[in-house]
Formats: C-alpha cells, sequence, structure tokens
C-alpha cells in the first residue's frame, strides 16, 4: 500500500477546516473572498485521501487497475494519472458543483477532461515553470472574443493538504497568459529548465491554499511551483478541462465499466464523442 500521511499533516488537514465560521468548511482565500467555503468540504478531503492512501507502491509506469504512475522527471515526485478511474469520490470530482459552472464559462463547445491527476512532493521536490500566452497551442490558448473569455483548457488544482509557506506551493505569473511575449526565463533551452524549481521566475507569486482550497485558471497563464522546504508531503488534485473536440494528453480512455456507471452528464464530459467503429463481427 502507498505510505499514508504522517500524524502530524493529518492533523493539520483535520484542525484546519474546524477554524472555518461553523461550518466545517475552509475559506477560499485563491479568490479575494476570505468567507467563502472550500471546494471541497472535510468528508470529501478525507475520502480522496483514504483512496490515495490505499494504492500500493509502484514504479513509474506501472497500473493500478486503470491508474497509472507517470513516469517523469523524479524531481517532480509523484504523478497518479486517469485518477477518474480511481473510485467513486474521483467521479465525484468531474462535474463537481463548486467550479464545473465555471470551466463552463471558459470554454466554448461542450467540456472534455483532458487529464486528471493527483500529484504528491516530498521535500526538494518542485515543477519548473511552463506554459505561457506566447506558445501557439491551441490546449494552452487564451482569446476574448466577441465580450467573451475562451480557454484551450481550464486547470482545478484543489489542495488535499495545506499548501502555505514552504509546502511547495503552486507558482504563477499573473496576467502571462495575455502575453505574445516570452518570459525571459523561456530563452533558455526548455531541457535545461526540467527538474528546477519557479521560485526565482521574475514576477511570480505562490498561492497558498488551505485543505479543500481550489485555484481555478487558464492553462496559458505561466505555472509551475516552488521547491518544498518542509517535511511531510503535499498532495493536490488536478483536473484538466477542455473543449469536447478535444483529445486526451497522454491517450487514456475511459474504460467500458467506468462508462457504464457515470451518468450521462459525466459520460458526456469523459467521452464527449462516441468513438465510431464497425461493428463487431459474430
Amino acid at each position: 500500500m502507498y505510505k499514508p500521511l504522517s500524524e502530524k499533516s493529518v492533523k493539520r488537514r483535520a484542525d484546519e477546516p474546524e477554524k472555518a465560521a461553523g461550518n466545517g468548511r475552509l475559506p477560499l482565500r485563491f479568490a479575494g473572498i476570505p468567507d467563502a467555503p472550500a471546494a471541497l468540504s472535510g468528508r470529501e478531503i478525507k475520502q480522496l485521501n483514504q483512496a490515495i492512501d490505499a494504492w500500493p507502491e509502484l514504479e513509474p509506469g506501472q497500473w493500478h487497475g486503470h491508474v497509472q504512475r507517470q513516469n517523469h522527471h523524479p524531481n517532480r515526485g509523484i504523478n497518479w494519472q486517469n485518477i477518474i478511474e480511481g473510485g467513486d469520490c474521483f467521479e465525484e470530482l468531474i462535474d463537481h458543483p463548486s467550479w464545473i459552472d465555471k470551466v463552463d464559462r471558459y470554454v466554448d463547445n461542450g467540456l472534455y477532461i483532458d487529464e486528471a491527476f493527483v500529484s504528491i512532493r516530498g521535500p526538494g521536490q518542485s515543477i519548473n515553470i511552463h506554459a505561457g500566452g506566447h506558445t501557439r497551442s491551441l490546449r494552452g490558448q487564451f482569446r476574448f472574443h466577441n465580450q467573451q473569455f475562451f480557454c484551450g483548457q481550464i486547470n482545478i488544482l484543489v489542495a488535499l493538504t495545506a499548501i502555505g509557506s514552504g509546502d511547495g506551493a503552486t507558482m504563477v505569473i499573473p496576467g502571462s497568459h495575455k502575453s505574445n511575449l516570452k518570459h525571459p526565463i523561456f530563452e533558455a533551452e526548455y531541457s535545461t529548465l526540467i527538474g528546477k524549481s519557479m521560485d526565482s521566475a521574475l514576477g511570480a507569486v505562490e498561492v497558498r491554499l488551505g485543505v479543500g482550497d481550489a485555484i481555478l485558471f487558464v492553462d496559458a497563464l505561466c505555472h509551475g511551483a516552488a521547491s518544498r522546504e518542509n517535511c511531510g508531503e503535499r498532495r493536490a488534485i488536478i483536473y484538466r478541462y477542455g473543449p469536447r473536440w478535444g483529445n486526451a494528453r497522454f491517450g487514456y480512455e475511459p474504460s467500458i465499466q467506468l462508462l457504464n456507471r457515470l451518468s450521462p452528464v459525466r459520460k458526456r464530459i469523459v467521452q464527449p464523442i462516441k468513438p465510431n467503429r464497425p461493428p463487431e463481427k459474430s
């Protein structure tokens, strides 16, 4: 089984919701609305963390059912990919009421989950700066047209543990999704940035979150993470949404079992366009 969170991390996770205004939920700090509820309740956070704790220890590239441990640079920590196949608590996030209407507002022509994963990082781990408005990929596109915003991909990141000072917070460069010019850091070869943190990037700011808090941002925004300095783990869930004509970033396809148990609404988000195949021969 995967190594569970330490007692200190669990206590920190469990105690913080009690500080909210009597409703067991944390304030939504990222939006500048201090009295707003967290995106996920304490019950939901507990279920998600317990599900992750129950997964076995795997080598990069290995599978647990239809969930895969991603093979990437070791400084990024552990990524569990295709987590919509990880159980009921992950399926609930597909069209979660805390964010689905907000996502739908900025993505045109129906929704599709492009990627869904759990990110777990320990001391010294981070992710390098990436994306930005200067890129030309449709997936990272940001536009304002006919009085409407359109995004090629919207990311929802939810904190499963408190992510404060020294915890390896997500970092962003505000306004970079609107820029046609490269950030100076991208003048270097991108390969030289891989494995490094975003701490020294000019104009970057940390987005610190309480347990259950979420950030919603367009993928065109330059983003990455600070290096974790504290002991313990940083845990976050990321669901990436794009338009219905998109395709899975890493080629994951929903299993028949998943499609059979999803509601019609969730099924349309997971598989908006049904594969067109010839009839099977008897």
